[in-house]
């Protein structure tokens, strides 16, 4: 195995149905334009609030990708 260096890039992503929505909506838009990417951590998670229920959900990630040789 390699020894690897990693960016990380940090994105939010949002979702009005759940909270895995808001990370896929986050990583999918990233993944047009950003390779290699290897894993992400969720460093924030909150939400709207409407009527007493949830509305909408915003998730804070952190994305770690490898850089290019």
């Amino acid at each position: 195995m390699s020894d690897h260096v990693y960016k990380l890039l940090e994105l939010t992503g949002s979702s009005s149905t759940t909270i895995e929505d808001a990370v896929q909506n986050a990583i999918g838009k990233a993944a047009k334009t950003v390779h290699n990417m290897q894993w992400f951590q969720v460093t924030e998670t909150r939400g709207h609030i409407k009527d007493g229920k949830i509305a909408h959900w915003q998730v804070t990630l952190k994305i770690g990708f490898t850089l290019d040789d």
